[in-house]
């Protein structure tokens, strides 16, 4: 499936149906009075969250959507259609923002919620019937629906996101420790749309993990895949930061974590302005060094001594063989149970 994490749309709730103007003909009635029914009421649009989609895919090819309208009023005083409700399902994580980039609303995990209201149908003639004027030749026309144009945003919803450099092994551990199936392979940016799993702990508990593709440096700016999927860690309550410790790949380990946390940083920087955003640096890290299977011992210990000077969670795993997965899990659950 095609991700897709921003959809531009044209929404439009439904005109409430005109009143209708009529008089009743009967034979032996020679001063029938009014009997226009009222309008039927717009179609509202509502926003349903569907825990099946994982993308905004539906809304690619399809820009404006329109409520039905209501429809006229009758004569013998019945009431015109209500115009049926336009429901549109997104997946959750969903954010609709205006044309300004303004929120204007987080649909969150669950539920429906009524965005745009249907115009209210207009009063037949028979409403304005009294004493006074008893026969009223005019009716109300339907009230006119709603209309905006906005963004849908989607950030995805996961309690860890694992982050590091392309080829640290995010795709190859995501598939180790959950049933996802990311595309796995030995060049830059194998992985270019998150990917999701649900990682088991114990009977009962578990907990929902994303790979996030490959930061390089600048991607606060933009560089590479950038700000396009830094903002899917913006809920994460846990971070796995993925370390290439072996020395085939001819990296610095520990320049390659000053690197990606330098990164969030200037994300968190650009975001201050937000006071609903809570910066990235202040969630819960977890320094795993991958690839031990292909380094010696010595050098292992000699590497975790340096990053237990920078952070206190420092573990080593291989994501091929599964060394050291049950331990992360473990952790890491603990982690994200007490974020709950």
């Amino acid at each position: 499936m095609k991700f897709i994490d921003e959809a531009p749309l044209i929404l439009s709730s439904g005109r409430g149906g005109p009143g209708a103007v009529t008089f009743r003909r009967e034979k032996k009635v020679p001063r029938g009075g009014p009997d226009g029914g009222d309008g039927g009421k717009g179609g509202d649009v509502i926003f349903r969250v569907n825990s099946r989609k994982h993308s905004l895919l539906d809304f690619k090819f399809k820009k404006q959507y329109a409520a039905p309208n209501g429809q006229p009023g009758a004569s013998a005083n019945c009431s015109g259609a209500n115009g049926d409700d336009l429901i549109l399902e997104v997946p959750p994580g969903t954010i609709i923002k205006d044309s300004d980039g303004n929120t204007i609303l987080d649909l969150g995990a669950k539920g429906e919620t009524l965005f745009l209201l249907g115009g209210r149908g207009g009063k037949g003639n028979a409403f304005f019937a009294n004493s006074v004027n008893q026969a009223p030749d005019y009716a109300q026309p339907g009230e006119e629906g709603k209309s905006i144009e906005i963004l849908l945003e989607l950030k995805l919803i996961a309690d860890v996101g694992i982050v590091g450099y392309p080829n640290a092994g995010k795709s190859t551990l995501i598939s180790r420790i959950s049933e996802a199936k990311p595309k796995i392979a030995d060049y830059p940016f194998t992985t270019l749309v998150p990917n999701l799993g649900v990682v088991r702990v114990a009977e009962g508990a578990s907990f929902v993990v994303a790979d996030m593709p490959g930061l390089i440096p600048g991607a606060h700016k933009g560089v590479g895949l950038g700000t396009q999927f830094l903002k899917h860690i913006e809920r994460t309550k846990v971070f796995i930061h993925l370390i290439d410790a072996s020395d085939y790949s001819g990296r610095d380990p520990e320049k390659d974590y000053d690197d990606i946390i330098y990164e969030l940083k200037m994300y968190d920087e650009d975001k201050k302005k937000d006071p609903e955003y809570k910066p990235l640096m202040g969630r819960q890290q977890v320094v795993v060094l991958n690839k031990i299977d292909l380094i010696e011992a010595d050098k292992i210990n000699v590497l975790i001594s340096k990053f237990k000077k920078r952070t206190p969670h420092v573990y080593t795993i291989s994501a091929v063989t599964g060394k050291g997965i049950k331990e992360l899990i473990e952790v890491t659950g603990e982690m994200v149970i007490g974020a709950r």
